[in-house]
């Protein structure tokens, strides 16, 4: 028997058709499938010696979980065995659309009225993130979403958005006020010292302009923090307000 033959009947078009992730799919829905089974769909098709299912199950067990695999950066595929180019898009495709369907509904149709709606909005958008994403939601004076727009990205502690390019936005989509958020990938909903210089900075430079700050949300792995529920926006807007010591 030759090695191509060998090959042919241990792929997954020589399972029983019971047992095939696509027939399976179609047959019984989507739900009674396994995480490596909907992987191996999306792979469509395996490598030399190794079926889709099987290139899926390895790929799971180096990430740990789908959601590892969602929120892992591009760098971490680097080296993957069995992944080209095309078969790496349409994999990240497939799992980025699972990611969006759980985000809210149309930005049209988005208000952000509370600190808890604001907390859930940004939870959905920053959880479970590998690296730190600095975001910015604009809004209209009746709290209708115009914009969601992703400032700065990087590792850990080296986020720093160009307040500038923050506050250009807020101007170039007309936004009566703004929301920070970001994410700590060590889990921990705690504001550091640079996060309170960083928001009383953000603040510094929209009061001027009449764009209201209403809060700079953190994003942990159980909760998130608020700047207005804790008090601390109240404070360092008070501090923006006092007058600055002489340099003379």
């Amino acid at each position: 028997m030759t090695k191509a033959r060998k090959q042919g009947r241990s792929g997954i078009a020589k399972w029983p058709e019971e047992e095939r992730p696509r027939e399976r799919l179609l047959s019984h829905g989507a739900h009674s499938l396994t995480d490596t089974e909907v992987i191996a769909i999306l792979l469509r098709v395996g490598v030399r010696g190794k079926s889709a299912v099987e290139l899926a199950r390895e790929l799971l067990k180096r990430f740990g979980t789908v959601q590892a695999m969602m929120s892992a950066p591009l760098t971490a595929w680097d080296g993957t065995k069995g992944l080209g180019n095309a078969k790496l898009a349409q994999l990240l495709a497939g799992l980025e659309l699972g990611r969006r369907a759980g985000l809210p509904a149309l930005r049209e149709n988005t208000t952000i009225k509370s600190t808890k709606q604001a907390a859930n909005y940004f939870k959905a958008r920053l959880l479970s993130l590998s690296e730190e994403h600095f975001r910015v939601a604009y809004l209209s004076r009746q709290g209708r979403l115009l914009e969601d727009a992703l400032i700065a990205e990087g590792t850990v502690d080296t986020v720093r958005p160009h307040i500038r390019t923050l506050v250009s936005r807020a101007l170039q989509t007309n936004a009566s006020a703004i929301i920070v958020a970001h994410n700590h990938p060590s889990g921990i909903a705690e504001p550091s010292d640079v996060d309170k210089l960083l928001t009383r900075d953000i603040i510094t430079a929209c009061n001027p302009l009449g764009i209201k700050v209403l809060d700079h949300v953190i994003v942990g792995d159980r909760d998130c923090f608020s700047f207005a529920d804790s008090g601390l926006l109240d404070e360092l807007s008070l501090e923006t307000l006092a007058p600055q010591p002489s340099k003379g």
